[in-house]
C-alpha cells in the first residue's frame, strides 16, 4: 500500500527525472524551430556537442554597416559555450566589447557535415545527407586573462586533442595581437538528414541509377616539418588519429 512519503518520493524522483532531461536538451526557440523538415530538427545536447566536436571551421555571421557578413573561422568549446579566434583588428571582434563597455556582437554561428550524395531518379528530389548545428546569441570579447588562456587551449585542443599541453603558449606579444569571442549556446538547433532518396512512386520504374554515395573524411600520414629535430618522435595524438583514420578506411 502506498503511503504519502511514497507519493512524495515518486514525484520528488519524477521532478528529478524531468530536470536530468531538461538539462540534456536545449530549448526550442521562435529562432531556432525550422519552417521546413522539422522531423530533422535536434535540441539534444550530445548530438549537437558531437556535431560541433568534429568540425573544424564555424561559418560566422554578423550585419556590419547594415550589410550581412559570413566569415569562416577557427573555434572551439567548452561545455556551452564556444570560442572563436581572430586577430586584434578583425572588426567584428572589435564589435563585440567586452560585455560591460559594449553591448556585444548579435551573431549567427553555423557547422556542416556532409556525409553523403543522395541521387534520386529526379532532378528535383536530389539532396545530401547532412548534420548541422545553428547557434544564435551575442557575442562578446574575452578580457579576462585566465578565460583567455582557456579559450586559446580549447581552440587549439579542437584542431588535435592534446596539442594544448605539447606546445608552446602563446607569449605577451603574441596575445597583444589575438582575440577571443565568446558566445554561450542559449538558442541552438541541429538538423539532420539521412537515408536514401525519396523518389516518387510513379518515377520507381524509371532507367535511372539511385541511391547513396558516401561522403567520409580522413588523416593522412603526419609529414614532420623540414626542420624537425630526428630525435623528436611522433607524438600517441597524432598516432592515434592516424589509426583511427586507417579504421574508417578499412570500413
Amino acid at each position: 500500500m502506498s503511503t504519502v512519503a511514497d507519493t512524495a518520493a515518486d514525484r520528488t524522483s519524477a521532478g528529478a527525472s524531468e530536470t536530468a532531461a531538461v538539462a540534456d536538451t536545449y530549448a526550442p526557440t521562435d529562432r531556432t524551430v525550422p519552417t521546413r523538415s522539422r522531423q530533422r530538427a535536434s535540441y539534444d545536447k550530445a548530438l549537437v556537442h558531437s556535431i560541433l566536436d568534429e568540425a573544424y571551421v564555424c561559418h560566422l555571421g554578423f550585419v556590419r554597416d547594415g550589410a550581412p557578413v559570413v566569415l569562416p573561422t577557427l573555434f572551439g568549446r567548452v561545455g556551452d559555450r564556444l570560442y572563436v579566434h581572430g586577430s586584434t583588428g578583425s572588426r567584428p571582434l572589435r564589435a563585440a566589447g567586452d560585455g560591460v563597455a559594449a553591448p556585444g556582437l548579435p551573431v549567427c554561428l553555423t557547422v556542416t557535415h556532409v556525409d553523403g550524395l543522395v541521387l534520386a531518379r529526379s532532378a528535383f528530389h536530389h539532396s545530401l545527407n547532412y548534420r548541422s548545428v545553428v547557434v544564435l546569441g551575442t557575442a562578446h570579447q574575452v578580457t579576462d586573462p585566465e578565460e583567455l588562456r582557456i579559450a586559446l587551449d580549447a581552440l587549439v585542443d579542437h584542431v588535435v586533442p592534446g596539442r594544448s599541453a605539447d606546445s608552446r603558449p602563446a607569449n605577451a606579444k603574441e596575445l597583444a595581437a589575438t582575440a577571443v569571442i565568446r558566445l554561450d549556446m542559449n538558442e541552438v538547433s541541429a538538423k539532420v538528414r539521412t537515408g536514401g532518396p525519396n523518389d516518387d512512386a510513379e518515377d520507381l520504374a524509371l532507367p535511372h541509377w539511385s541511391g547513396v554515395v558516401p561522403v567520409r573524411g580522413g588523416y593522412g600520414a603526419p609529414v614532420p616539418a623540414d626542420d624537425l629535430d630526428p630525435a623528436v618522435a611522433l607524438p600517441d595524438y597524432l598516432a592515434a588519429l592516424q589509426a583511427t583514420s586507417e579504421r574508417t578506411d578499412a570500413c
